[in-house]
């Protein structure tokens, strides 16, 4: 029983797992990315994307459906959410633009979930009786571990992104302290050389008769 059980858990997985697609990717300046899902007609499709590092963390994202209908269509987001359903079969394409940036390049987290989500104790239909004590504890379990991995998910981004601030941060305190520290050695060489200008004999005394 427990390896069966086992068995179903990892074929729920591998089925969510095709139902989800996440990514994330560098984005160059004056660049722009496109990713392409073929989605049937009716099913509903969620979209999330969130900028991690780069400049202001903002990019542009365009949605378009089969017939080049743009579904969805932003400028300088820093993140977002977009739910839809497809009203034909074909290919969905959505794109991100960092094309206004001139040097500034951008990493990019996407998450594609596309039609609904099934729950783990569907995989069990085949149960001609209630579910024991056990099957009942697995489900719970697989999604409890669901909604654990999103929040790890949602968790890494935050992290990702307050990493690169503060490292960023840093980077521009040491420079200021370095220019700071520059500064106050030029200041004290100059008054240096002034209180030496002022105890410096530079006129000339008559020779003696």
């Amino acid at each position: 029983m427990a390896k069966l059980l086992v068995a179903i858990a990892l074929t729920v997985v591998t089925f969510e797992l095709s139902l989800t697609k996440e990514l994330t990717f560098e984005l160059p300046d004056n660049e722009k990315m496109c990713f392409y899902e073929n989605i049937e007609q009716g099913e509903q499709a969620t979209l999330e994307f969130q900028v991690i590092t780069g400049g202001n963390y903002d990019v542009d994202m365009e949605l378009t459906g089969p017939n080049s209908q743009v579904l969805y269509k932003d400028v300088k987001k820093q993140y977002d959410s977009f739910t839809w359903t497809a009203q034909q079969k074909g290919v969905y394409t959505f794109c991100f633009s960092n094309e206004f940036s001139t040097f500034t390049h951008k990493v990019v987290y996407f998450d594609l979930q596309v039609g609904d989500e099934r729950p783990a104790a569907e995989e069990l239909t085949d149960h001609q009786t209630a579910l024991t004590l056990m099957e009942t504890s697995t489900v719970n379990i697989f999604d409890n571990l669901k909604s654990v991995l999103d929040y790890q998910t949602h968790h890494r981004l935050r992290e990702a992104q307050g990493r690169v601030f503060a490292e960023d941060l840093n980077q521009r305190v040491l420079y200021w302290s370095i220019g700071e520290s520059l500064l106050i050695i030029l200041i004290g060489i100059g008054q240096i050389l002034v209180l030496r200008s002022f105890f410096t004999n530079t006129h000339k005394t008559p020779a003696a008769t």
